[in-house]
């Protein structure tokens, strides 16, 4: 395999590199890469911005996580963001510090991911930085995005007896995590190479090439359905829930039964001796939507592919519950992972 160092190249011939197979999809790209600032066009449009970073020993491992699906995975989790207001990304720049043990080639593999994503998503990639590291990769991406101010969804607008919805299912993004850090010890005490995977490809997928929601906005809007709020859960189904009502001054009662979890979900956590309903509840990164609708949107709801009603909102008075299978009810908590708290890993 051919090996480039990157000091062969330098930082603008890095960037030339990288990016000159770029072309520009979306009339509002006045300018991309090649300046020091992008220049986009949004005429009466409102502009949504988000930034997520992405670091090497916390978000991700690179001994399990190839980088094809690394760049592909930075590009997606900054799309949902702008999905989760019910907008559409259009442009990312992209940021990141790379130590001198990585080529060239391995970079390349990892803008390949991204560029795929931005094709996915009909993203245009218009800009960004590179810099030297010590300690690995970072990745920074900074998403663009567009709505009509009508359309924009915000966290703290739901409102007292309105249907909790969610898409997908939830907890898969955990369990594929639990899986590959099971095979690494494996490895590191056994020095086995091939991982025992079988049976388990969704979950991998699902924490390793994670999917935005950017087929529930469009089924949403062609069935004229605009959600009273929105977020998308990437810290854990309790966590994003617990957002919604905060900020939203109500209540919830959310039910064990009408989560939806997926049967590699079950059967991973069984494995595990974990309890797969508080791995939906806590795991994160599975980057579905959660979101609350009107009562009368009830029979539209449940007739549509991906979306699950799972409870209600309420008086805040009444707390944010979860009534469990056998008919019990606990207060929920947020339990997901946090930045910044000693020995903190993945999410």
């Amino acid at each position: 395999m051919k090996y480039t160092e990157l000091s062969a190249l330098g930082e603008f011939g890095l960037i030339d590199h990288l990016t000159q197979t770029i072309k520009a999809k979306n009339a509002s790209t006045l300018k991309g890469v090649g300046d020091d600032a992008a220049v986009l066009d949004y005429g009466n449009k409102k502009i949504l911005v988000s930034t997520d970073m992405l670091i090497q020993g916390i978000h991700f491992d690179l001994t399990y996580t190839p980088l094809k699906h690394l760049g592909y995975k930075s590009v997606a989790v900054n799309a949902s963001d702008i999905y989760a207001m019910n907008g559409t990304p259009k442009q990312i720049t992209v940021a990141i510090a790379v130590s001198n043990h990585f080529s060239v080639e391995s970079l390349e593999e990892l803008y390949a991911g991204m560029y795929l994503a931005c094709k996915e998503y009909g993203i245009d990639l218009v800009g960004g930085d590179t810099t030297s590291s010590k300690t690995g990769l970072c990745i920074s991406i900074t998403v663009l995005g567009e709505a009509e101010e009508k359309d924009i969804v915000y966290r703290n607008t739901a409102k007292e007896n309105e249907l909790i919805c969610t898409t997908g299912d939830l907890g898969a993004a955990y369990m594929g995590l639990q899986l590959l850090e099971r095979e690494k010890l494996v490895f590191q005490d056994t020095n086995q190479p091939q991982p025992d995977f079988a049976g388990y490809e969704y979950i991998l997928e699902r924490q390793l090439r994670p999917a935005a929601r950017k087929d529930i906005v469009q089924l949403l809007k062609e069935k004229e359905i605009r959600p009273t709020a929105m977020i998308d859960i990437s810290d854990g189904l309790a966590s994003e829930i617990m957002h919604i009502c905060k900020d939203s001054g109500v209540g919830c009662n959310i039910y064990e039964e009408k989560i939806p979890i997926d049967y590699q979900t079950y059967k991973m956590a069984e494995e595990l001796n974990m309890n797969a309903t508080v791995c939906a509840l806590s795991g994160g990164e599975d980057y579905e939507l959660l979101f609350t609708v009107p009562l009368d949107k009830y029979d539209i709801l449940t007739a549509l592919p991906g979306i699950s009603v799972i409870g209600h909102t309420c008086k805040a008075a009444e707390g944010c519950r979860m009534t469990t299978r056998d008919g019990n009810s606990f207060e929920l908590k947020a339990q997901g992972w946090t930045n910044f708290t000693p020995n903190n890993g993945q999410s």
